[in-house]
Formats: structure tokens, sequence, C-alpha cells
């Protein structure tokens, strides 16, 4: 019984909030999705001649629903982290909306 207890508490614990600074770099991902989708095409041809080809798309809801990514990226570091975040999307040198 002691065991189940322990195990209910380490996985509150892991729920938790985590430090905004790392929600924020979390949360960038994010909002770049909420802002274009993401995408790899590869072509090419193997040893015996045959062509290849590959298509990865990525396309988030917050796209497809029209969210404002600064607004995506807002929600999601304050759900992550309890806090709003320390400066706007836009400011971020990562980002590339």
């Amino acid at each position: 019984m002691r065991g189940l207890w322990f195990l209910a508490l380490l996985g509150l614990v892991a729920c938790g909030p985590i430090p905004v600074e790392r929600a924020e770099q979390q949360c960038l991902g994010r909002a770049q999705l909420a802002a274009k989708p993401r995408g790899m095409v590869s072509a090419g041809v193997n040893s015996d001649g045959d062509t290849l080809a590959g298509l990865k798309l990525e396309v988030s809801s917050d796209y497809i629903m029209g969210r404002d990514p600064s607004a995506v990226f807002d929600l999601c570091v304050q759900q992550k982290s309890g806090q709003p975040p320390t400066r706007p999307l836009y400011s971020f040198p990562e980002w590339k909306g």
C-alpha cells in the first residue's frame, strides 16, 4: 500500500509546473506550428535505380483553427509554468513567424 501512495505522489510531482524559461523554450515550437505548417520533401534514387520520394508534413490544430501564434505561446507558457511569459513571442531570436 505504501508503494502505491509513493507512485501516486510521484505522478503528481511530475505534472507540476516547470520554470517559465523552460516553458518558453518548449512553447516556441508550438507557436511556430500555429503560424504555418512545417514539412520536408525528399527524393532520390537507390543503387538499383529505383526512384524514391517522401513527404513529411506537420500541421497543428492551432494553425487549422487560425489561432494567433502569440496567443498560443502565451497560453502554452501559462499552462506549463503557471506564470505568464517573461517577454513577448516576437522578441525571441528563434522566432520565425
